[in-house]
């Protein structure tokens, strides 16, 4: 347990699982009240290290707020056992039914999936087939199209190819070519395993939407606006009969900037959807 200064309590654990251990960070809720327990579930890959600023307060934020919030590295990411070239997706569901299963026993009240870019795909993939059952998700700037992502993804391969004076050839068409016979790639340092790239790819935000699983998506961007892309699918989602809100928020791309930012009204703004959930 940790509590120096003005940080909040919290407590640094590993919980036994498939291939070892799986590091987490539970901070308790505070004060009197305890309205619930929420999960978080990291990006992908470098982005979820340029995140766990913005992570960590947030979860400090939901924390002073009453509610008790885990954090999960994954099997292969942070400090978790395994290796990311060993990563797939249903191993991450498997850690995620183990995550949501310790904070239930450590934590009162209605159960929330917090999830940032693809792990908010991984929180609405992962509610869909869940044994039990969650109060409500929230949406860290989500993916539309995990097709899409993968595209931008393996682009970081071909940028690396360039830089070395290799030829691009057929770019993103040969990536995926050599993923589909089997191969497994580096990319940016990391080693992406044909299963899981495959399981990326057939991704899509529209048709993961939850039944009966009230929704909040936070966007960032420079103009505070959501982008036609995401209102497009939150449409699609209250067609098919999804309870969703849609916040859009000023600020930079924490996830994916050179240095470590913030976004303030980020935090805020998630604070006070989720607050007004349990009003």
């Amino acid at each position: 347990m940790s509590s120096t200064g003005s940080q909040a309590p919290f407590q640094a654990l590993f919980l036994p699982a498939t291939g070892g251990e799986r590091f987490c960070v539970f901070h308790p809720a505070r004060g009197e009240a305890r309205r619930g327990s929420v999960l978080y579930l990291h990006p992908f890959a470098e982005e979820m290290n340029k995140s766990r600023r913005m992570a960590a307060s947030q979860a400090r934020s939901f924390a002073a707020r009453g509610y008790s919030v885990l954090q999960i590295d994954l099997y292969g990411c942070g400090d978790s056992s395994g290796d990311f070239g060993d990563a797939r997706w249903d191993l991450w569901n498997d850690d995620i039914a183990l995550a949501a299963h310790w904070l239930a026993r450590h934590a009162e009240g209605p159960m929330h999936l917090w999830g940032l870019r693809l792990g908010a795909l991984l929180a609405l993939d992962h509610a869909r087939q869940a044994g039990r059952s969650f109060a409500g998700v929230l949406l860290w700037q989500p993916l539309t199209s995990g097709a899409q992502f993968m595209t931008q993804f393996l682009r970081m391969r071909l940028a690396g190819e360039m830089l070395s004076g290799a030829a691009p050839g057929n770019g993103t068409d040969r990536l995926r070519a050599e993923l589909a016979a089997g191969r497994t790639l580096e990319v940016a340092g990391y080693e992406l395993a044909p299963k899981l790239a495959s399981a990326i790819e057939r991704l899509d935000l529209v048709r993961l939407a939850p039944k009966e699983l009230p929704a909040h998506w936070f966007e960032v961007n420079l103009e505070g606006k959501p982008s036609p892309a995401l209102g497009r699918a939150a449409q699609a989602w209250r067609a098919a009969g999804t309870e969703v809100d849609l916040h859009a928020v000023h600020g930079e791309p924490f996830w994916s900037s050179v240095e470590i930012s913030e976004c303030p009204g980020l935090i805020a703004a998630t604070s006070d959807a989720l607050a007004l959930t349990h009003a």
